[in-house]
């Protein structure tokens, strides 16, 4: 049963380019099929999340981190009554756009844009599923719905002034209201994204031995989950203490997403998906208690994690080749692939957002090949 403000698949402003119906899955089902088939969601195999893919097995890349963000955003979602397959879209899509190299690979790629406008992940998600992929007959992109298309370009909230090419671009002839709140479905999804990294980034350092147990016991959340397990299951094995601590912290993160969220919807009577727009603030939030806990958290794993000796080496390093990759592009588009090639023939401006595209869809993987076979100095390489 749907809350009245959930967003309906029935009364969905359409897609760009009508295709009619299905008669077997809701607009929404279809918006999520096509993402997970999507050639951009494929990649995320092999996207950096904090480590580089070749660092371990069992370090979270961007797919496993999107899966994770759609597995918590439907139970919130179909806790509060909201439509799941539309938070789900919203959920997987949210980081089509992330370069290789996680957020090292995408400052690097925003300071080679500078000149001409900067590179946005978020906007770069939006110009995969609505041009860079070309697979269908009729169209460019994958012809989502309106609303999912809103939910990627604004989940994480409105978006005035200067905008990136790719948000500006689109909406000129398909407007996504920019300026309003998405959907309760989309803030659903951007809450579940924070709640899914703060936990799997403590999994992360403590696998890698960045930090340990010991370092995290005295903040918020994190200390009372491990005496709660230490009191229910002593002499437990430090893996599996490890994961029933992390997963309680996981559980009180949902929960207070909850209640908060159920409290200030109740306070906003939306009567519509509409109504949640319109508000003149998210509906979908953490209470202020805990924000301020996870404030404390990330500022942990920022410098303990984020800023280790060992992840600042291998970023700086991502960093490098990122750049190279770009300078030597521009210098001669002509080493592009041919199908690259063409797009990238015209003035500075165009060819840098072509080359920013090319680099953009890159996995670890294939940067570091590609920078290897651009660089090296061996000419049977």
């Amino acid at each position: 049963m749907h809350a009245i403000y959930a967003s309906n698949p029935d009364q969905s402003r359409g897609r760009l380019f009508d295709e009619g119906g299905s008669a077997h899955r809701s607009a929404f089902q279809r918006d999520r099929d096509r993402i997970i088939h999507s050639s951009g969601f494929r990649r995320l195999k092999h996207k950096t999340q904090v480590f580089v893919e070749h660092e371990g097995d069992y370090f979270r890349t961007r797919l496993t981190h999107s899966i994770e963000v759609g597995q918590v955003a439907r139970t919130i979602a179909g806790t509060l009554g909201l439509n799941l397959d539309l938070t789900e879209a919203v959920a997987l899509a949210h980081d089509l756009g992330h370069t290789p190299f996680g957020h090292t690979g995408e400052d690097a790629l925003d300071a080679c844009m500078a000149r001409f406008g900067g590179f946005d992940h978020n906007a770069q998600a939006l110009k995969i599923v609505t041009d860079l992929e070309r697979h269908y007959a009729d169209f460019d992109g994958l012809n989502l719905t309106w609303e999912t298309l809103e939910g990627i370009a604004k989940h994480n909230g409105p978006l005035r002034g200067d905008l990136p090419c790719a948000l500006s671009d689109y909406t000129a002839r398909h407007d996504l209201e920019l300026h309003t709140f998405a959907s309760a479905e989309a803030q659903v999804a951007a809450l579940a994204d924070d709640i899914a990294y703060n936990n799997h980034d403590l999994d992360d350092g403590l696998r890698a031995g960045l930090f340990k147990v010991d370092d995290i016991r005295t903040l918020p959340i994190i200390g009372q989950c491990f005496t709660e397990v230490d009191d229910k299951y002593p002499g437990l094995d430090p893996l599996r203490r490890r994961h029933e601590a992390l997963r309680r912290v996981f559980g009180v993160m949902v929960e207070d997403v909850l209640v908060t969220s159920r409290a200030r919807l109740a306070v906003a009577g939306a009567k519509s998906a509409q109504d949640i727009r319109d508000l003149d603030a998210p509906v979908i939030q953490f209470s202020d208690g805990l924000f301020s806990d996870l404030k404390q958290i990330r500022a942990f794993l920022f410098e303990n994690m984020y800023r280790h000796w060992t992840v600042r080496r291998m970023r700086r390093k991502a960093a490098r080749i990122v750049t190279d990759i770009f300078e030597i592009f521009m210098e001669d588009p002509g080493m592009l692939p041919p199908e690259w090639q063409i797009l990238a023939m015209g003035d500075d401006a165009p060819r840098a957002r072509v080359i920013a595209d090319y680099i953009a869809g890159m996995t670890d993987r294939f940067a570091l090949q590609e920078h290897a076979k651009l660089t090296d100095m061996n000419l049977k390489s």
